[in-house]
């Protein structure tokens, strides 16, 4: 069986004497008690010596579930206990700074006999306990006093009866942080080494082993080793929080303002931490509940308007409150929140003010009010109300929003000669209403006096209807509208305007506001709406003060209008085998009963095509009676009105052929008048006139020859020429070179030769632009490439052309673009065209003679020949010449190569 640690316990008093402590604790005590222990329930009263007593002790237990107090171990909480028991210990420390350890094993006292199951655990429980193979946890005072190091307890084991063995430990407090504060000797000696604050490290647990010496072989199984640091009442306890609380004025005693909360960083859940609250000031008002730290309101006197915050100091004290407990205090601030207890109190006990009559909507008078809530707040914000005297709304009250006052209106002019004074009551209130039943609404008199001033004319009425017929004749009396000084009641010296009459229907006699007739009055005008025409009237008195009224006429309605059809065109869709129809309907301006309903009718000596049926009041019915062409129809149709008053008139109706109910329109021819023809006819005759011009042109300069000018830069060039020698044998008519033009390669937009003696690293010939009479649409032969050799002109590569249609005003060859400065390539070709026109003209004349002309010409020659040649009869050249570079030229040329070489 392996070797099993066991620590060697010596009795402790024999300990205490070796370290010079004295024993005043029995070593261990056995208590019985119940299954489950209640709280408060008492275990064991401490017996101590003589020398000490109780109260100069002081206990710490290694249970939480227990304390001591005043020598009683007791039960904080409700603990079961197993049927093996339980077990903690209770540490003693007296003045001198002696502590003892005390053992409390407690068992469960049996409900009756105990079995010998639970009796032999019972002996299995005790003599474990007394062999103590395993060690309980060390227990250390926290804050301990020297001298350190001081000898804790021996732990060693069983190997040591039978070998030599030294000791070592590692672990927390020993060789890991926090190092230093325990150690353990080779010979098992565990000590203290300085003191140890609980709050830091409330335990300490290491582990111990045991070797052999000269083998360095451990001889048991390491051994974990606890070290409890029991707690010290050495923290104040400390306030959680700002200690600010709010509570309504006029709060009930027994309201709860706020909660304190406090805490305590000793151990928890004993006395250490045990907090007491009470109030060190402000007890008048308030009160704290000592075990929970509630404040609650004490007294019924809390008046913000008195004092708004209250300062109360605050005491928590540990040790549940005991004298040696530890204090802190805190000063609690409570703000006195407002509520509407005061309503608002006037500054004057009545007031008194004047007004002019005939004056509105404007201020007569200012009260001001004090209240003595909170400012700026629905609670001191006055809200002003007229109880008394304002039955005719004359007034009204309003509140200033910056200075709190009541502000006093005339909402409607007063007249003096009606009311001389007006004895208003006016009362002040809040917005938020009155709370509690101290205070009411006050209320104020006010007396208002009313102001005689001169009030000018006044009409009797504001507004009069006069009735008249529309067409009454101008000059006719229609009524009066008569202002009289409401003072005197006399209508004496009063003058009388028109302001306005939209129509100038009326006149208005100027001393005696009587109105007449000055046009003819329409029912029907524009002016005139639902039948009333409004015409204002000003009254002026002697001292100009004026009033104005308003005359309504009635027009009443006569039958001056007839019903009307529309006069636009009506159309009818022509359907195979139904007879069509239209509706007709008709409008008369005038009111009943002169208007509608209206009869419609068609002449008795009518074409029979038609039946006109009445629908109702306004409208009719005109049908086919029987099929009729396409064409449009005049039909005559009579509509007279509720009187019998109308006319006869005429209907268009237009039969036509519809596409979903629609007409469809049919082909129209037009005529056109003088201009129009004018404007046909000047194009023709500007024609004509080119014509006879043109005409005039080719017979004046018809067989004219002029001398042609030799143009130097014409380059020695190919021409164009109509006939050839012999003339008949050239069938390509399109046998047409581009002229050479040689420039200097630096001029923008020069004709550069490629492929030509002294211009070989040319590439572009660039682009005839903007010349569509001379390049557009003209195709250019193919030229297959060939080689040949001329002694004046030297050699050259013709390369290969390929045939291109010349398109957009362009012209390319071998996918080279070629462009012409436009005033080189214009001046050359127009060069070309005089020449070939003039030699043209020359061979008609005398064809017979034209060949002997037909020979080589040097042409602007500067210094460097044409590699062209001559393309006219070739039987002037010398016949030194080689032409028998013509054969490989491609198949398209060799009628120009036939032509050129005699045969």
């Amino acid at each position: 069986m392996a070797a099993t640690w066991h620590l060697h316990i010596y009795m402790l008093f024999i300990t205490m004497l070796s370290v010079g402590n004295a024993r005043f604790l029995p070593i261990s005590i056995r208590v019985f008690v119940p299954e489950t222990i209640p709280t408060g329930y008492v275990l064991y009263q401490i017996k101590v010596d003589s020398l000490n007593t109780t109260e100069a002790l002081h206990f710490a237990t290694s249970d939480g579930h227990f304390s001591v107090g005043r020598g009683v171990i007791f039960a904080l909480s409700s603990t079961v206990v197993p049927l093996t028991g339980r077990r903690f210990s209770v540490r003693a420390q007296d003045a001198s700074g002696n502590t003892n350890i005390m053992e409390v094993n407690l068992l469960r006292e049996p409900s009756a006999a105990p079995s010998r199951l639970v009796e032999r655990r019972i002996r299995r429980f005790l003599s474990r306990a007394k062999r103590v193979w395993r060690p309980p946890p060390f227990n250390i005072m926290e804050n301990g006093k020297g001298p350190f190091p001081k000898t804790l307890d021996h732990i060693g084991s069983n190997t040591a009866f039978n070998r030599s063995v030294y000791y070592t430990a590692d672990g927390p407090g020993v060789t890991m942080p926090p190092a230093g504060l325990l150690s353990l000797s080779r010979e098992g000696l565990l000590k203290v080494l300085g003191p140890i604050d609980r709050e830091q490290y409330p335990q300490l647990e290491f582990t111990a082993r045991v070797f052999e010496f000269g083998t360095n072989m451990e001889t048991d199984k390491p051994l974990s080793v606890t070290v409890i640091v029991d707690d010290e009442n050495d923290n104040q306890p400390e306030f959680v929080g700002p200690l600010l609380f709010k509570v309504a004025e006029g709060f009930k005693p027994g309201k709860v303002v706020g909660r304190v909360q406090a805490t305590d960083k000793d151990q928890a859940n004993t006395l250490h931490t045990k907090i007491s609250y009470s109030l060190l000031t402000g007890g008048n008002l308030f009160s704290i509940n000592s075990e929970s730290g509630f404040i609650t309101v004490k007294s019924d006197q809390l008046d913000r308007e008195t004092l708004e915050k209250h300062l109360v100091t605050v005491q928590i004290k540990d040790m549940g409150g005991r004298d040696k407990g530890l204090v802190s205090t805190a000063t609690a601030t409570i703000t006195l929140e407002d509520i509407n207890d005061n309503a608002p109190t006037f500054t004057k006990k009545s007031y008194n003010t004047n007004v002019d009559e005939n004056k509105a909507e404007i201020l007569i008078l200012r009260i001001p009010v004090e209240d003595k809530d909170a400012p700026k707040t629905l609670n001191s914000e006055a809200v002003f109300t007229i109880i008394e005297g304002n039955e005719d709304n004359h007034f009204r009250i309003a509140t200033d929003p910056v200075t709190n006052e009541g502000l006093l209106y005339v909402a409607k002019s007063l007249d003096y000669e009606k009311t001389k004074k007006v004895d208003l009551k006016i009362q002040a209130q809040n917005k938020a209403p009155l709370e509690g039943d101290k205070a009411t609404w006050l209320t104020i008199p006010v007396v208002v006096g009313v102001n005689n001033v001169d009030e000018g004319p006044e009409f009797k009425a504001p507004n009069i209807r006069l009735i008249v017929k529309e067409n009454t004749p101008n000059g006719t009396v229609i009524g009066s509208y008569v202002a009289k000084d409401p003072e005197t009641s006399s209508a004496g010296g009063i003058k009388y305007y028109k302001v306005t009459d939209p129509a100038g229907w009326v006149n208005v006699d100027v001393n005696n506001g009587e109105l007449k007739v000055a046009n003819t009055i329409d029912r029907e005008a524009t002016h005139v709406v639902q039948g009333l025409y409004n015409i204002t009237m000003k009254a002026v008195d002697a001292n100009k003060k004026s009033a104005v009224g308003t005359v309504t006429l009635v027009v009443e309605d006569e039958n001056d209008n007839i019903p009307v059809l529309p006069g636009k065109e009506m159309f009818l869709c022509e359907r195979d085998g139904h007879l069509g129809s239209v509706v007709l309907k008709a409008f008369d301006p005038d009111s009943s009963p002169f208007g509608a309903p209206f009869v419609f009718n068609l002449p008795k000596d009518n074409d029979g095509n038609w039946v006109l049926t009445n629908v109702n009041g306004t409208q009719a019915t005109l049908e086919q009676a029987k099929e009729l062409p396409l064409r449009i129809y005049s039909v005559p149709v009579t509509v007279t009105d509720l009187q019998g008053l109308g006319t006869l008139q005429t209907v268009k109706v237009k039969i036509c052929q519809c596409s979903r109910g629609v007409c469809v329109p049919t082909s129209y021819s037009f005529g056109l008048g003088p201009l129009g023809i004018l404007t046909l006819l000047l194009p023709l005759l500007l024609l004509l006139l080119l014509g006879i011009l043109l005409a005039l042109f080719c017979a004046t300069n018809h067989g004219q020859m002029r001398e042609v000018e030799d143009v130097g830069d014409s380059g020695g060039i190919l021409l164009k020429s109509n006939i050839e020698v012999p003339g008949e044998e050239v069938v390509d008519s399109k046998l047409l070179v581009c002229p050479g033009y040689d420039m200097s390669g630096s001029v923008k937009g020069s004709l550069i030769n490629v492929g030509w003696t002294g211009n070989k690293s040319s590439s572009n010939i660039g682009t005839i632009d903007n010349r569509q009479h001379l390049v557009q649409g003209f195709r250019q032969n193919t030229l297959s490439q060939g080689q040949f050799t001329n002694s004046q002109y030297g050699t050259g590569q013709f390369g290969q052309f390929e045939e291109t249609q010349y398109m957009d005003n362009n012209m390319a060859v071998n996918n080279l673009q070629f462009s012409q400065d436009e005033s080189a390539l214009y001046q050359t070709w127009a060069t070309n065209s005089i020449y070939l026109n003039e030699k043209l003209a020359y061979l008609d004349t005398d064809p017979d003679d034209a060949g002997a002309e037909d020979i080589l010409h040097p042409y602007g020659f500067e210094g460097v020949g044409s590699l062209a040649g001559s393309v006219g009869c070739c039987s002037d050249l010398d016949h030194k010449e080689d032409l028998n570079f013509l054969d490989t030229l491609g198949p398209k040329f060799r009628t120009l190569a036939a032509v050129c070489t005699k045969k």
